[in-house]
């Protein structure tokens, strides 16, 4: 924690600006979108950013207006329609006459996902998406994001998240810097990238066999 992970989303996703450099969508640079009304209509419908609190990002009274706003505004047909159907596929459609703030922290995320993919966005960016789950929840979560269409981008220090979910990881170090860049699966084998990273953790056991003592040391995922 701490390297930066939540700051690269928002830059992702137009929210803060670099320092230097550029973040480009389809070639063009987000600064555009300040100036060309219909690429940033575009960019906000095809990327959505999933908070580490979805809490923080649900601000109307029920959860049918929740799921309906994003469709309303940006002009889509039957935007009551589009909520319903993605309500029932995340499994939050008992809730739909709730109020966002009275949920659990599972139940808020389901929410908080509905609505941003009720607009089918073609980038999907999570915020630490397992964070005070269940495992009930993160089981869900899991399953769902892997048959869904939409590319994701997690960041998480969950290693068993990234492993399980992920194609490719970058791995950033407590100095911000990137220290892997590669197939996911290839971080198993990356012990020194994984403890320079602090996405694991190692202690020493001790046993004695034949009156000899031995020392290991055993490698573990903080989750």
């Amino acid at each position: 924690n701490g390297c930066g992970k939540s700051t690269l989303l928002q830059l992702l996703n137009g929210l803060v600006e670099p320092d230097a450099g550029a973040v480009c969508y389809d070639g063009r640079p987000l600064t555009d979108a300040r100036r060309d009304a219909a690429f940033q209509r575009r960019f906000r419908a095809e990327t959505a950013l999933l908070f580490q609190d979805p809490g923080a990002m649900l601000f109307h009274a029920t959860v049918a207006e929740e799921i309906a706003y994003g469709p309303r505004v940006h002009g889509r047909d039957a935007p009551d329609d589009r909520a319903r159907h993605w309500a029932e596929h995340v499994g939050v459609a008992h809730l739909w006459d709730r109020a966002p703030y009275a949920l659990s922290r599972g139940e808020q995320q389901r929410v908080a996902l509905a609505s941003l993919l009720v607009l089918e966005p073609r980038l999907l960016l999570l915020d630490e998406p397992t964070a005070s789950l269940d495992p009930r929840s993160t089981g869900w979560l899991v399953d769902f994001l892997a048959d869904h269409p939409a590319a994701v981008l997690t960041a998480t220090h969950n290693l068993s998240l990234a492993l399980e979910l992920g194609d490719r990881a970058l791995v950033m170090d407590e100095q911000h810097r990137l220290c892997h860049d590669g197939p996911a699966a290839d971080l198993r084998r990356d012990h020194d990238t994984l403890l320079r990273a602090n996405l694991v953790h190692t202690h020493r056991h001790r046993h004695r066999d034949g009156g000899v003592e031995h020392s290991h040391y055993h490698t573990h995922d903080w989750d």
